[in-house]
C-alpha cells in the first residue's frame, strides 16, 4: 500500500503571497517584514547594509527575520538592476513594499549624489521590476518633507507639493510622480505613503530620540533646532506598520470621477494612490524632549539652535483619507512610544 505524504503535497500546490520589502534591514523595513511574517507572508528582504549608520544595528534586525525560514534576503544595492532583477526572478513575488531609500534632510545637503542614485535611479530600477513581473501592488515610501514650502496645515494629500526645500523632499515627489507615470502607463497599482516622523523601539540612530537619549544618559547637550519651536507629527513604528499592512492589501483602482480641469493629487484615472499617515497630534519639540526626560528620570542640557537648511518649523498629517479608505487611524501616545523605545534602547545596549 503506498503512502502520501499529505503534508508535502500542500506544502508543494499551496503558495503563500510573497511581499518584497526594500530595506528590511532598516527600521521600519524590519518592523514590517516582522509583521507580514507574522501574518503568514513569505518576505522576500532586499538591503545593501550600508554604513549610513551602524551596521550592527542593521545586523541584529536581520539575525531576528532571519530566524524564520518563510524570510529570504538579499544584500543588493537598489541601483544594482541586475542584482534587483534577480531578485524578482528567484521569487515569484505579489506585492512590492519599496522602503529602501537614502534618507536623513540634512545629509542631502552634504552628500547629494547618494540621494540621485538611491532614490531616483533605484527606484527607477523598482518600477521597471514591478513592471515585468506582474505585481500585484507597489506600496512605496514616501515622506512628509514633500510639503516642504507648504504653511496651510494639518498637510493634506489634497495639496499641491511642489515647493520642496531639500533635494531629500524632492527625490520623494520625484518617487510619486514616476510612480504615477507607470500606473498611467503600463496598469501598475501604485501607492505612496508619506510618513511623518517615525520612533520606536530599532529606531534609526540619527533621529533625534535615538540622539537625544544617548547623550542625556552620557551627560552631554543636546543639539534643540529652531529654539524648540518646531512641531513634529511624531509616529510610533506600529502604527507606521499597520498603516502599510492596510494599504498593500487596498489595491488602488482608476478613479472614474478624477478630472484634468482639477487634478486631484491624491488620486488619479489609473490606479494609484497618495496617503498620510501621521499622529495627526503634532508636538513641539521641548515636550517631546520633556516626555524623554520624564521616561529616563534625567534632565537634558540644551543646545538651543537656529533652524536648520531643508527643515521645515512644522508637520501635522491629515489622515482623513487613510480613515476613510483602510479604516485606520495612528494612536500611540507620545509617552508611551517613547517609554518602548527608552526600554528598548537601554536592553539593547546594556545601559
Amino acid at each position: 500500500m503506498q503512502l502520501f505524504n499529505f503534508a508535502a503535497i500542500i506544502k508543494k500546490t499551496h503558495t503563500l503571497n510573497t511581499v518584497l520589502v526594500t530595506g528590511a534591514a532598516g527600521f521600519i523595513g524590519f518592523h514590517l517584514s516582522k509583521k507580514l511574517l507574522g501574518q503568514g507572508y513569505r518576505v522576500v528582504g532586499l538591503d545593501n547594509m550600508n554604513d549610513y549608520y551602524e551596521v550592527a544595528l542593521k545586523e541584529s534586525r536581520l539575525s531576528i527575520l532571519k530566524k524564520n525560514d518563510q524570510f529570504k534576503f538579499h544584500k543588493v544595492s537598489l541601483e544594482d538592476s541586475s542584482g534587483i532583477n534577480n531578485a524578482f526572478k528567484d521569487d515569484k513575488i505579489d506585492f512590492v513594499v519599496n522602503l529602501a531609500a537614502q534618507a536623513g534632510v540634512r545629509y542631502s545637503l552634504q552628500n547629494p549624489g547618494a540621494y540621485i542614485q538611491s532614490n531616483l535611479v533605484g527606484f527607477g530600477n523598482i518600477l521597471e521590476a514591478c513592471r515585468h513581473n506582474q505585481i500585484k501592488h507597489l506600496v512605496y515610501a514616501s515622506s512628509s518633507s514633500v510639503y516642504g514650502a507648504n504653511v496651510k496645515i494639518p498637510f493634506s494629500v489634497h495639496d499641491n507639493v511642489d515647493h520642496p526645500v531639500s533635494l531629500y523632499a524632492a527625490s520623494k515627489k520625484a518617487n510619486e510622480l514616476m510612480a504615477h507615470t507607470y500606473s498611467h502607463l503600463f496598469d501598475l497599482p501604485t501607492t505612496g505613503l508619506r510618513f511623518f516622523t517615525v520612533y520606536g523601539p530599532w529606531g534609526r540612530p540619527d533621529m533625534a530620540l535615538f540622539l537625544f537619549t544617548k547623550a542625556i544618559l552620557n551627560n552631554q547637550p543636546i543639539d534643540v533646532y529652531n529654539h524648540g519651536k518646531m512641531k513634529r507629527d511624531f509616529t510610533y513604528v506600529d502604527d507606521i506598520v499597520e498603516g502599510i499592512y492596510r494599504v498593500m492589501k487596498n489595491i488602488p483602482t482608476g478613479n472614474s470621477d478624477w478630472s484634468g480641469m482639477n487634478p486631484d493629487p491624491h488620486t488619479s484615472k489609473a490606479p494609484y494612490k497618495i496617503y498620510n499617515i501621521g499622529n495627526n497630534q503634532p508636538v513641539e519639540l521641548m515636550d517631546f524632549i520633556e516626555a524623554i526626560e520624564k521616561s529616563l528620570g534625567k534632565k537634558a542640557v540644551k543646545n538651543m539652535l537656529p533652524i536648520q537648511p531643508g527643515d521645515v518649523p512644522a508637520t501635522y498629517a491629515d489622515v482623513d483619507d487613510l480613515v476613510n479608505d483602510v479604516r485606520f487611524k495612528p494612536s500611540t501616545s507620545i509617552q508611551k512610544g517613547i517609554d518602548n523605545f527608552i526600554n528598548w534602547y537601554k536592553d539593547y545596549y546594556k545601559v
